[in-house]
């Protein structure tokens, strides 16, 4: 039986037994419903950005910027996933999706990833079977590789802090950890279990098929535009530098990077794909329409685990689970108050988020806060990742990859408590 079947079925078994033994039945009933709506409203606002974003990388597709960009970085990429042809689409995908991650473009990055998820599918002899290189993409995704945790440094900034941007190395340090964890687990996790068939298509075919198609579907630009086009990006560049060079403070770079890079991103992968031909905004409706039918596809999936998620969270067990950690985690110093952050984070970004922003408020340069805003900023929502991504692609058997990103996040953690030990 698949782990998260297990999974799923122990967190609602001992939610209603803590419910039972708590009294709380009526609280559990009614947030069993609650977060059903909840997941369908994510699911739906998912809607949107899947739809666009999936139609501007169908752009990018087209115009062949993902193989250029495997073929970039086939080199560091061909160890890590052997078994994913070193240009094939999915190589980039990833590459886009880490990037976007990194720089916390949350709402561009799960398109991205899941678009990435969807092309590693097509080289899957098991369709409901996790292949080796999908568990260590989720494991990869899961570690959360964070540079710029810019909503923590907010809401430590919003609550007084004196240097809210203190949790940037700590952060750093700390993803870095548990992203190295998670592609050590998956590996040792892919050798036990032994080597899987090799991809079901011919890439040449499938290569030369794509070089057909696209060069049936792109058009002539006159070089007159071209020009105009150039000119425009160049006057644009000029601008953002004059703006970061009249006010090179701390608030201008985080605003930049905060509002600007996703329009910049947009418009920088349209602006490719025009410059070479591609009729864009038909082919950003032909890939949308694959993004809403992928963002309707996971709304079971997100409605069961978030529903089992906030029963468990409910109900008193977590706070079971809380209490039976702290024998261990108290000699070590580990703040009693951080403790629940670093358990809900897997299991609920906004339940984590909430309490990491309450230690915050209290005392925001107390050392419960540092651990507690390093911990969200370097580690990630791993049932919810697992469930958006293996749901989107109709993966049954998700096979080793909930154990890498557990032990990811445990590693995530507790390196995260090391060097804010160190640095506080």
């Amino acid at each position: 039986m698949a782990i998260m079947n297990r999974i799923w079925f122990y967190l609602i078994l001992l939610a209603v037994l803590a419910a039972a033994y708590n009294q709380s039945m009526e609280a559990v009933t009614k947030v069993s419903f609650d977060a059903a709506k909840t997941a369908v409203n994510l699911a739906i606002g998912l809607i949107g950005a899947m739809t666009l974003w999936l139609g501007i990388m169908k752009v990018a597709e087209e115009a062949g910027l993902l193989e250029i960009i495997s073929r970039k970085i086939r080199r560091i990429l061909v160890k890590l996933f052997p078994n994913v042809p070193p240009t094939h689409p999915a190589m980039s995908a990833m590459v886009m999706n880490i990037s976007a991650n990194m720089l916390g473009l949350g709402n561009a990055a799960t398109p991205l990833g899941i678009k990435a998820m969807m092309e590693l599918q097509k080289l899957n002899p098991h369709p409901e079977r996790a292949t080796h290189a999908m568990c260590l993409f989720l494991a990869i995704n899961t570690s959360n590789v964070t540079l710029l945790p810019l909503g923590v440094i907010a809401v430590r900034a919003a609550a007084g802090a004196s240097e809210p941007a203190s949790i940037i190395f700590p952060t750093i340090f700390a993803t870095s950890c548990s992203t190295l964890a998670a592609i050590l687990a998956a590996k040792l996790l892919a050798r036990v279990s032994g080597p899987e068939p090799l991809p079901k298509i011919d890439l040449e075919e499938k290569e030369e098929d794509q070089k057909n198609h696209s060069s049936k579907e792109l058009a002539f630009i006159p070089k007159g535009e071209k020009y105009f086009l150039l000119f425009v990006m160049l006057a644009f560049l000029g601008l953002l530098f004059y703006r970061i060079w009249q006010s090179p403070t701390p608030d201008t770079l985080r605003e930049i990077i905060s509002f600007w890079i996703v329009p910049v991103l947009m418009l920088g992968l349209l602006l490719f794909g025009y410059w070479r031909g591609v009729p864009v905004y038909e082919k950003a409706c032909e890939g949308g329409k694959e993004g809403f039918q992928v963002a309707v596809r996971i709304i079971p999936f997100l409605v069961m685990i978030l529903v089992a998620i906030a029963m468990f969270r409910s109900s008193g067990a977590f706070n079971y689970l809380a209490q039976l950690l702290k024998p261990i985690t108290g000699p070590l110093g580990f703040p009693a108050e951080v403790l629940p952050v670093a358990i809900l984070r897997p299991l609920s970004g906004s339940g984590a988020f909430g309490l990491m922003s309450e230690i915050v408020a209290r005392a925001p340069d107390s050392f419960a806060a540092y651990l507690a805003s390093t911990i969200q900023g370097s580690t990630e929502t791993t049932f919810y990742v697992l469930a958006v991504y293996f749901g989107a692609i109709g993966i049954k058997d998700p096979r080793y990859a909930v154990w890498a990103a557990l032990f990811a996040d445990f590693v995530g953690v507790a390196a995260a408590f090391f060097i804010c030990k160190l640095t506080y």
